[in-house]
């Protein structure tokens, strides 16, 4: 029973396209196109992989727009103005979007300098003191009892 329940739900189909292309650099472009735009009902599958009706949908858009010579950034603008840059996998750094490209690296850069600062913070191990005369006399009084 647990057997087949894995076997089923890995045996989900992607989407299927028939689209007839002019030439293969048009077949290139739509598959490059449909894997830079994410699907805006599932957010973490592109185009090409998502099996949800918006996003056949919108493959389907993109195959209209690459059938009127529109240019690959053209579809991208198209996309964007409709859906927002949400639509895009890589969007483009502005004011709104620098917290999504450098925030990682700011973060990873913080987390050092709390580690250098932990590091350098430890107590250090004091000196030891070497022993007066009178100590090291005191001493071997001790060790001959």
């Amino acid at each position: 029973m647990l057997l087949g329940t894995l076997f089923l739900g890995s045996a989900q189909a992607s989407p299927v396209d028939t689209y007839e292309f002019r030439d293969k650099v048009t077949e290139k472009r739509y598959q490059e196109l449909t894997k830079e735009l994410r699907c805006p009902k599932c957010q973490n599958q592109n185009l090409i992989d998502s099996n949800s009706p918006i996003a056949a949908d919108l493959r389907r858009q993109v195959y209209n727009l690459l059938h009127e010579g529109k240019s690959d950034m053209e579809i991208m603008n198209y996309m964007v103005d409709r859906y927002g840059e949400f639509v895009l996998y890589r969007p483009k750094v502005n004011n709104t979007t620098y917290i999504l490209w450098f925030g990682p690296a700011i973060l990873l850069l913080l987390g050092f300098s709390v580690i250098i600062y932990i590091l350098r913070r430890k107590p250090q191990v004091k000196e030891k003191q070497a022993l007066s005369a009178e100590q090291q006399d005191k001493l071997k009084q001790i060790l001959k009892d």
